[in-house]
């Protein structure tokens, strides 16, 4: 039986995603640009953007606050045309990330109404920002000692060769993605040469080893697919192709079809922006392949992953991990919302799926038995033992090996004091 996407479901998380960015303050004018002192400069504000944008997409619907954004970014931009403090001494892992994503918002904001100043902001930030960085990857330092450092917001962790780094391992490289975007829109050859070092230094890093965020792997594939799609080059097909592989076969991704933050990490957490860059580069190589293992690998995202990820007030936020080696073998909110940042790529998420939702469907057979992972399973779907606080949100509830088993609830329908403190039990030790 097929099981396609409910169109009105998917619709409820639109819209309460779409309240969530539009009527809290934290998303408004008068807070959406970050703190001086924030560690993360252009982080939080590229994907506010991109979060607007997203929505505008789905809707044509404008977030007050997104032309606003832009009429304010002239005050807030520094000499060089960029956020944050000018450095020439080192190169600040986190600022290049953070960048990455208001090149991102700023891209999509051009495409939709071609904005000049958006595209001079663009241009400033390229070249101001990035280019300076051209022939500096092969340094990034890799040995290093490994400690279980880092919270759900990175930070940065000190100096290192040329560097400046950040506990959210490799997030530089997240840089691929914004940049991606920022040839497609220019053909800038020289943007071209910058991302094929910074490639093929990052397909050349043991992810595993220096355990890598997941999150800035996955992105830097999805950079790897745009200029696919831009280019036709087989290259960055085939890079994007091996990060898939490691993060689905080799400890990226939980039995749940969430990820593990870092990899080597099962006692951290799930990150919701991590598991929207899977979902969309699954489906991405599929759409170039027809592998149709890509295709289901990116419906069980949704119908499995994106079950907890997103909350009632319509952010989203971390889960435990359910995966081999981890303390838990159950599903549980870790933290209720990562506003910062997960509750704005949430909605990039949503209007990929609202795009592509004739191919997100799952099969089922009616018949729901364990898998080799010994999970429950009903073809792709899941099926948990659910605290009895989450019973009265199950969409269905069957008997199985004597217990009452159910699809993972999902959180968007839970309140909030029974997502904090409810468990689903997966069923695989």
């Amino acid at each position: 039986m097929i099981k396609h996407i409910n169109e009105k479901e998917l619709n409820t998380r639109i819209v309460l995603n779409f309240k969530r960015l539009a009527e809290s303050s934290y998303y408004q004018i008068g807070e959406v640009f970050a703190p001086e002192a924030y560690d993360w400069p252009a982080d939080k504000e590229g994907r506010a953007l991109l979060s607007f944008v997203s929505h505008y997409k789905i809707s044509g619907k404008k977030i007050p606050c997104m032309d606003q954004m832009i009429e304010k970014f002239p005050s807030k931009l520094n000499e060089k045309g960029y956020l944050g403090t000018t450095r020439t001494d080192v190169i600040v892992e986190q600022q290049l990330s953070g960048h990455s994503w208001l090149l991102r918002g700023l891209c999509e904001y051009y495409e939709q109404f071609s904005n000049e100043f958006a595209l001079e902001v663009i241009n400033n930030i390229t070249e101001n920002l990035f280019m300076r960085t051209k022939g500096y990857y092969s340094t990034y330092p890799t040995d290093r000692t490994q400690k279980d450092e880092g919270g759900v917001s990175g930070s940065e962790i000190g100096y290192c060769n040329n560097w400046l780094l950040s506990s959210d391992i490799g997030c530089a490289f997240m840089s691929i993605d914004g940049l991606s975007h920022v040839y497609k829109i220019t053909k800038n050859e020289a943007v071209k040469e910058l991302l094929d070092e910074m490639i093929d230094v990052y397909l050349s890093i043991d992810k595993k080893g220096l355990r890598v965020q997941t999150h800035c792997t996955l992105t830097a594939a999805r950079g790897m697919m745009r200029m696919y799609s831009v280019t036709a080059e087989e290259k960055y097909k085939n890079g994007a192709k091996e990060i898939y592989d490691l993060y689905v076969n080799g400890g990226g991704m939980t039995y749940t079809y969430q990820n593990l933050n870092w990899w080597g990490r099962p006692d951290s957490w799930t990150e919701p922006c991590a598991v929207v860059d899977s979902l969309i580069l699954a489906l991405e190589l599929y759409k170039v392949t027809d592998d149709e293992t890509y295709r289901k690998t990116a419906a069980r995202i949704y119908h499995n992953g994106f079950a907890t990820l997103q909350r009632d007030n319509g952010g989203a936020g971390t889960d435990t991990l359910v995966t081999e080696g981890s303390p838990w073998d159950f599903l549980k909110a870790r933290t209720y919302e990562a506003a910062f940042c997960c509750s704005m790529r949430l909605s990039e998420g949503l209007w990929y799926i609202n795009e592509n939702v004739s191919l997100l469907y799952a099969e089922t057979f009616g018949n729901v038995a364990k898998n080799t992972n010994g999970i429950y399973m009903d073809g792709d779907i899941i099926y948990s033992l659910p605290d009895e606080t989450l019973l009265p949100y199950a969409e269905e509830i069957i008997k199985v090996d004597g217990m009452q088993l159910t699809p993972i609830i999902k959180y968007y329908r839970v309140p909030k004091e029974i997502i904090e403190s409810a468990q689903q039990k997966i069923l695989f030790r």
